[in-house]
């Protein structure tokens, strides 16, 4: 039997990311965010929402443009620590020893310790409620080599350790069960000879 309760938001897991913006080293910043997604594949698109009290909301509504870091295992203290903490107050890169990177497209730097840095231009910013969500366009992927598969080319996210939000919880990433499609995959049939 399922009890109701009131709505809330009980989408889990969710990414953790650590957001960074700003277009000059004094202004750069982190945010941890769950609040993100894809929202559209051509163009690349995607969508961070973002509490108008918090430190970054005014930079990346200044600039218009930032970069969500995905965050991994080895990330996982920086993380929560960039979500706790006030840039208003700490240097956040600084302090997580975390290295800016300079971005290929946007003015925004990324962080160098994340294995994969999308580079967003926001397109609209959407009032919603407690937080307002900013619409933005995919113009870049950074991809850390050491996370590419040299054999086919693709990006071994797995091998990088992600974590996620889930419900008040960091939490790593559990085993793989299949590929998209591996349910309707026809199977080989082995003759015996």
């Amino acid at each position: 039997m399922k009890q109701d309760w009131k709505p809330g938001t009980m989408i889990y897991p969710l990414p953790a990311v650590m957001v960074t913006c700003g277009s000059s080293p004094e202004e750069y910043n982190i945010i941890t965010l769950s609040w993100v997604g894809t929202i559209c594949t051509n163009p690349p698109m995607c969508y961070i929402s973002v509490r108008p009290e918090r430190h970054s909301y005014e930079i990346i509504k200044r600039n218009m443009e930032f970069v969500i870091n995905l965050t991994t295992e080895d990330l996982a203290r920086a993380t929560d620590w960039c979500g706790v903490k006030s840039g208003r107050d700490k240097n956040k890169f600084e302090e997580m020893k975390l290295t800016p990177g300079k971005s290929s497209v946007v003015n925004a730097p990324y962080i160098e310790e994340s294995p994969l840095c999308i580079e967003c231009k926001v397109k609209e910013i959407i009032p919603l409620g407690s937080h307002d969500m900013f619409i933005a366009d995919v113009v870049n992927v950074k991809a850390d080599d050491k996370f590419i598969d040299l054999d086919t080319g693709k990006f071994d996210l797995d091998k990088a350790r992600p974590i996620a939000y889930l419900h008040g919880q960091y939490t790593g990433l559990g085993r793989n069960l299949g590929k998209f499609g591996w349910s309707v995959e026809k199977k080989s049939v082995k003759t015996k000879i």
